[in-house]
Formats: C-alpha cells, structure tokens, sequence
C-alpha cells in the first residue's frame, strides 16, 4: 500500500495489507488520554484499540498532520472491527484526512456517515477550501443549511474565504447577511474573515466599515485591513493605519511588517521603509525571518537605494533564490543592469539555483544595454535548466531577442512555445511594430485571432502602436474602431496615445487634435505629448505651442517636453524661444539626459557618450571616423545641420555632428569586427536625421547592415537604405 488508501480500498479494505504495520505504543490512563511514545513492528496479535483510544490517538495525528501514520491507524480500524457503524470514529477520521488535504478519502467516509454533526461538516468545508476546491466547499455549506444544521462561528471563516477566493461578491453579502443575523459578526475569528473576503473583492470601503464595527479587533484584524490597503493600491492609508494601530498598544509581527514594507514599496517611501528596518534588527527579526530581509531588500530597491539594498543582501545570514531575484531586477530597475548581470553570474557560480522569475529578470537587464550575445548565452542556460518551454520565460526570450534587434530569433521562440498564450501573441506583434514591419504586425494579429485567441487592450495597444511605426493610417484607425464595436472595449489612454501619435506622424495634425478633443476620457500629458511630438516632426508651431502648454501644466518635471518644442524653434531658427524655454529649463532645475550609443563586443558592452575621448581605442576610432568622412564627402555627401540645434556657425556645425555617439559606436565596430557581421547599436535618444542619412551611406559603402534601435524604434541600414522608408 505504500501508506497510501485510495477511496476503492476504503470500500473493499484487504486485511492482509496489514500484517505488518507499524504502531505506535499505546499506554492507557485513567483520564483516557494516551501519550504516544515510539514506533514498533506491531505483531498482528496485539489486542485492539477501543474507540476511544483510536479517537484520541487521531487527534494526536491530526494537530500533527502525520498522513502515514493516521492511514496506518485507519487500516487497523478496519481490520480489527473498531470502525463498523462507529459515528464518533468516522467522524475523527473524515476529519483527519480532511486537514491532511485527502479530500477524496475524507468524502469517502463522509458519505457513509448517517448523523453528521456540525463538527463534522465544518471540516469538510475547511478541508475543501484549503485544498484549493472553493466552489465544492460552497457547495457543501448549502448542503449542510439544507440538512438543517446551523452553522456556527467555526464555519463561517471558511465560507466567507471561499467566497473571496472565487471572487463570488454577491454570494459574499448574502453569507455576511446570514452572519449577523446569527450574532457573529461580533466574533473576531468571523470578522477577520469578513475583512480578508471584501480585500479579495476590492471593496476595501466595506472591509472599513466591517473593520470599525468590530468591538474587538486582534493583530489580525489590523494587519489584514493594512494588507487590503496595500493590495488596493492605497498605500497611504496602510501606514496611517498602523500608526493608529500603536496608539491602541499593539505589538507588531512579522506579517505586519511585510505589509507595511510592501506599503514602502509601492510608495517608493524611503523614511517609513527605514524606520521598520531599524525596528526589525532592535527586535531581533533578521536572525529567523528570511522573507523581512526579502522584503527588505525590495524595498530599498523601489527607493532607488541600492547601496542599502546591497548592503541588507550582503548581511543576511541565508540568501535564497527571492533574495538574489530582488537584487538582480532593482539593479535592473534601477539602470544598472550591468551590476545585474554580474549578479546573476555570481548567483550561478555560488550554486544558488536561479527559478523563471531570475531569468525573466535577466533577460529584462539584456534588453536594457541590448546585450544580445549575453542574452543569447542566457537562453543557453535556460533550455539546459529546462525553463525553454515555459510559456512565460519564452515570451521574455521573444522580448529579449526583438528589442536586441534578432526579429527572426524572436518569431523562433515563439513558434518553439507549446503553449501560447496572450502575452506571447502581444509580444510578437510588438517586436514587429518596434521594427518597422507594420503588415506583418497585423497578419499576425489576424492570425492570433484566427487561432481563438481574444486581443485584450494590450495587444490593442501593439496592433496601434506598429500600425504608428508604419504609418498605416487607415489600418489603424480600422484596429481602433474594430476595438469598440466589435470587441466592445473603451479605448483607454494607451490606445488614445498610439492613435493622435499615428495621426500625428503622418501629418494629420487637425484630426489628432480633434481625437483629443473628443476623447471620453480627459486626456493626460502623454497623450498631449504625443501631438507635440507630431508638431515637431511637421513643423507645426501653433499646434506645437499649445500642445506644449497643456503638456507643461499636466508634467512640469518631464523634460524632454521641454526639449521638443526647444528643437521645433531652433528648427524654426527662432533662437529667442529657443532661450526662453532652455530658460524654464534652468529655472525648474531640470537636467537633460546625455545621449549615449552601446555596442556589445564578445559579450562586453561598450559605451559611447557624444564627443567622447575616453575609450582606450579613441585615436583609431576618431581616424576611422576621418576616413569615412573623406569618402562620403567623394560620394557627394552633404550633412544636415538641421539637427545641431544651436546658433552656431556652419561649419561648427558640420564637425559637431560627427561627434554623435552612434558614430563612434559604427567606427568601433568596423576597427574590431570582421567583414560582413551585423553591427547592432542602441542609442538612449532619438537618432538624428544626419546620422541617419551617414548610417545607409556606410551601410552600403562597407557592405554592412546596421541595426540600430534608439528611442522610439529600430532602424535596419542597408545597401543604402533603412528599413523605416525615412518614416520615424
């Protein structure tokens, strides 16, 4: 039998299986308790144990969960008779599999026992519920009212969590109807109960009002009103809670802190977050509770404090695998995704067994300095770790490999995902739309429907966003419509962004601007953005200025709003705008952020800021930059200093531009990279329409493709031409 008593053999029992069973020795006393003091090879003519006996040693294995041992005692039940028509027998052993999680041997003794008592039914609901089986434990609960037995404040708890658990909100409120018409609502164990269902429900206003009617409330009671809080997205309010909460001369635990460090969290609240640090290490905490130095490290995380995080990390006396996933995604998070990856080689070289959640987070930090040699590697290490057919690891693959510039890769792991689901189609569609490949984008959008698989506002959201990239204006505004009649969705801010960006890169200036005007939802500063963007791009300075006055109002901090309209007038050569708003620039204490391109070499990522001198190949690097300036200007090549936006002279003008990064990235590449290989660049901003023009003239006169992604897409440069048709 292998300990195990499946609900045939329950039926029809073969005594010979327990020949030699193991028991334990019992030791009768007068007040009918019967310690349990060791294991023995049990001969089979030992006498058998009274019911009582039976019944108390089970419930010994009950508090214990010992399954073996509980199955070993029912099998000698059986043989020796104790269990015919014994009620209050059955009763302890629907009850002992019940809380083991043997629901099927638990319902086996249930159905034939005839006189169920409310102790009885209260384990069946609680086994069903705990075992992940929500609605059967509902079910049970109506059966049992049916059988007029009357529940009470032991049953409740669980009925109220399945009701959470499956989301069921109105069969909630009745149920907490029946509770305080019973006169339970005043029990704590019931009310906490009620405060954890309305969380699940979102209805974190009902869980107050439950919360403050509570006559008594337990550590409990406050940390799953915190817990709901946070889970609600009102952090705020968690920490005013428990601030509340030591007024009412409560100690916290463990859990309250978790709460309360996840409120810190989402907050990005550095102060509160240290001051439960402090209070975690005064109480001794850190020695025995991992997942608060978990939380910990998060949480210095999403305050941009690595220093604090790394240094929690490095302290801790047991590092798991949550530990090192924290770290690695912060630094990620954080950009640093250098320090990320040399994490991630430390964890592996120290034995820690990475999960999908580090690699997810592995390949994030690969997309981020587009590293696609090491992510390469990395996708190595998955298949070898048996992660490749992971639904959700292929997909961060696919995201790794298209924003790296291998589309083709991308479209491989996908067709390699056994199961696809939503999210991998989404991705798919975005990696084409990111490349400029539009049609393809929507044949595979067509397809993914085709395969029964309904678009949410995400793929939505892709579908515009490549339809935008290609500038297909009418398949575009098709998709947007489609999204509302056939699929009956509201358009939300995204799919308003992606729709005035679409019109708005195509010219069609007056009819973004009606879109937003018509919006039926109030547009925010991104999607006021957008039209600026657009303004830009077409010279538009009305539409420009008051796009740009909305977009200011909106986000006063965001500084390449600032940037963008600076350019439009410096484009406009109306250097008097340029100064006044380069002045508000100054004046709000804002900071551009310098362009850089990177390049990875032999899994070595190098960075070039503009001008920069501080390679250690700089002097063959600016010589090569020379001699390809002396073969275009023989081409004929004439720069566009459009894109040096100052009030400089010509010709100061012309030797700036050959300072741009991605130019000394494109020199770099061709120094140490043999003939024919594919350079891969990103650049952190925009590229500019010179660089542009010089990178499909290289493109074709040393025989390269270059593939460069900045910003907003990527560019493929070859023979001569980009992939974005002078479209972006």
């Amino acid at each position: 039998m292998n300990g195990i008593l499946s609900s045939n053999f329950l039926k029809n029992p073969n005594k010979t299986h327990f020949n030699n069973l193991s028991f334990l020795l019992l030791h009768p006393n007068p007040s009918n308790t019967i310690p349990v003091t060791q294991f023995t090879n049990c001969a089979i003519n030992r006498p058998p144990l009274t019911s009582l006996q039976c019944g108390a040693l089970l419930q010994s294995l009950t508090n214990t969960k010992s399954l073996r041992s509980g199955q070993q005692l029912h099998g000698h039940t059986i043989s020796c008779g104790t269990l015919r028509n014994n009620t209050y027998l059955s009763t302890k052993l629907a009850a002992f599999y019940a809380i083991c999680g043997r629901m099927e041997e638990a319902q086996v003794i249930f159905d034939q026992i005839v006189l169920k008592n409310v102790f009885l039914w209260n384990s069946m609901i609680r086994g069903y519920v705990t075992s992940g089986c929500a609605m059967k434990s509902l079910v049970l609960f109506r059966e049992m009212m049916s059988f007029g037995q009357r529940p009470d404040n032991f049953t409740y708890p669980f009925v109220l969590k399945a009701c959470g658990d499956l989301s069921f909100v109105e069969i909630g409120r009745r149920v907490h109807c029946e509770v305080v018409v019973c006169g339970l609502e005043s029990d704590v164990y019931v009310g906490n109960s009620l405060l954890a269902m309305y969380s699940k429900f979102g209805e974190i206003g009902m869980a107050k009002k439950v919360f403050d009617r509570m006559p008594e409330r337990d550590l409990t009671s406050w940390n799953t009103m915190m817990s709901g809080y946070v889970k609600n997205g009102d952090p705020r309010e968690a920490l005013l809670l428990f601030k509340i909460m030591g007024g009412a001369g409560l100690v916290a635990d463990g859990n309250t802190l978790l709460g309360l460090l996840s409120a810190c969290s989402d907050l990005a609240s550095l102060e509160p977050g240290q001051a439960i640090h402090a209070y975690v290490l005064r109480s001794n905490l850190a020695q025995y509770n991992g997942f608060l130095m978990n939380s910990l490290i998060d949480m210095y995380c999403s305050c941009n404090s690595m220093v604090a995080a790394r240094q929690v990390f490095e302290e801790a006396a047991r590092k798991d695998t949550v530990s090192w996933n924290s770290l690695i995604s912060g630094y990620s998070r954080n950009g640093d995704a250098f320090e990320s990856l040399r994490l991630f080689c430390r964890m592996v070289l120290e034995g820690v067994g990475p999960d999908q959640v580090t690699v997810v987070g592995v390949l994030g930090a690969c997309v981020e300095i587009t590293a696609l040699q090491f992510g390469m590697s990395a996708h190595s290490y998955i298949t070898k770790q048996g992660f490749g057919t992971n639904a959700m690891v292929g997909t961060a693959l696919m995201d790794t490999y298209s924003k790296c510039g291998s589309l083709l890769s991308s479209h491989h792991v996908f067709d390699e995902i056994p199961d696809k689901n939503l999210v991998s189609w989404s991705t798919l569609i975005a990696g084409y739309g990111l490349h400029g490949k539009g049609r393809e984008a929507l044949s595979i959008f067509r397809d993914m429907i085709l395969n029964g698989i309904t678009p949410d506002e995400g793929v939505f959201t892709s579908v515009l966003a490549a339809c935008s990239h290609a500038g297909l204006v009418i398949e575009g505004k098709e998709i947007f419509d489609i999204m509302k009649m056939k699929y009956n969705m509201q358009p939300g801010l995204a799919h308003y962004s992606c729709l005035v960006d679409l019109l708005g890169r195509a010219g069609h200036l007056d009819e973004a601007y009606e879109v937003i005007q018509t919006m039926e939802i109030k547009p925010t500063s991104d999607v006021w953005a957008a039209l600026l963007s657009g303004c830009r791009l077409h010279r538009n300075v009305e539409f420009a200025e008051l796009s740009a006055h909305r977009v200011f109002e909106m986000n006063p901090e965001g500084v390449g709003n600032y940037i963008c309209l600076s350019n439009l007038f410096a484009a406009e050569k109306r250097w008097d705008d340029v100064e006044r708003v380069r002045g508000l620039v100054r004046e709000k204490g804002l900071k551009k952020r310098p362009g850089f391109s990177l390049i990875e070499l032999d899994k070595v990522v190098h960075r070039f800021l503009v001008g920069d001198k501080s390679h250690q190949q700089k002097d063959e690097i600016y010589a090569k930059l020379k001699e390809l300036r002396q073969r275009l200007k023989e081409a004929g090549y004439k720069p566009d200093t459009s894109s040096v936006l100052y009030n400089l002279e010509e010709e100061i003008k012309e030797n700036m531009l050959w300072d741009h990064s991605e130019r000394l990235a494109i020199a770099f590449a061709l120094i140490n990279t043999g003939p024919g290989t594919i350079i891969r660049i990103t650049k952190n901003l925009r590229v500019c329409g010179d660089c542009h023009t010089v990178s499909k003239l290289i493109s074709k006169f040393m025989c390269r493709e270059i593939i460069m992604r900045d910003i907003r897409r990527f560019h493929h440069f070859r023979d001569g031409y980009c992939s974005c048709g002078d479209y972006w």
